[in-house]
């Protein structure tokens, strides 16, 4: 309890000690003001005093990275389907572990969302291995498309132009798409329907392996088309 320094007399909290009958009302009122000022103040520092305890939290379940097997597969039953590819219909949980470890096997759920879940006996250690080599071999088939881009000119001569072509079936037979770039400069502006001509020389010439994925249009001083493989 703390001890104040008022000069009254002590309440019955044991601050200050004198005669009540000898005191003034003043005094009085003083002291017993004095007393609710310390009955508040030992509340106050009594409350704080306890600490708030958080209630605990269970961590969020760890997510498995690919089908449950054994006896993480917590059903009652399961359509089962032996190492031999049998198919033994609704089984008991239990029998269908029984029955893979018997066989030296897991028992893995390869189609969850059925009713009952499929599951399968089978080498859980041979089966991941294959999944990682088909995802790992569909990853190398997949073809990642790049647009290439060739840059022309209104005026172009004729070789120019064939190395341009040479360029764009290359770019073509690999499954690339090209974007046609033709810029005019200065007083070329005046002659916009050389530009169209050549645009439209170059559908024409690729044709036979390639189609007009955006038709030309006007950005700026240039005409932008794309062009993707057939």
């Amino acid at each position: 309890m703390p001890n104040c320094n008022i000069r009254y007399p002590k309440c019955d909290l044991g601050c200050i000690s004198v005669d009540l009958d000898a005191v003034y009302p003043d005094a009085l009122r003083a002291a017993s003001a004095h007393r609710r000022n310390c009955v508040a103040t030992t509340v106050a520092t009594t409350q704080e005093s306890k600490a708030i305890r958080r209630p605990m939290r269970a961590p969020p379940p760890v997510q498995k990275d690919g089908p449950r097997i054994n006896e993480e597969i917590r059903v009652r039953e399961v359509q089962l389907i032996d190492q031999t590819g049998h198919n033994h219909g609704p089984t008991d949980i239990q029998i269908a572990l029984a029955r893979a470890q018997e066989a030296g096997l897991d028992l893995v759920e390869i189609a969850p969302n059925s009713s009952p879940p499929v599951c399968k006996i089978l080498d859980y250690g041979k089966f991941k291995y294959q999944a990682q080599k088909k995802a790992a071999e569909a990853r190398k088939k997949q073809k990642v498309v790049e647009v290439k881009e060739i840059k022309l000119r209104p005026m172009i001569d004729d070789h120019d132009y064939d190395v341009k072509m040479r360029a764009m079936q290359r770019f073509f037979a690999e499954g690339d798409k090209v974007k046609v770039t033709l810029r005019f400069r200065g007083r070329e502006m005046a002659h916009q329907e050389l530009g169209t001509a050549l645009l439209n020389r170059l559908k024409e010439d690729t044709t036979k392996f390639a189609k007009v994925e955006q038709e030309p249009r006007f950005e700026g001083r240039q005409v932008v088309m794309v062009l993707a493989p057939r």
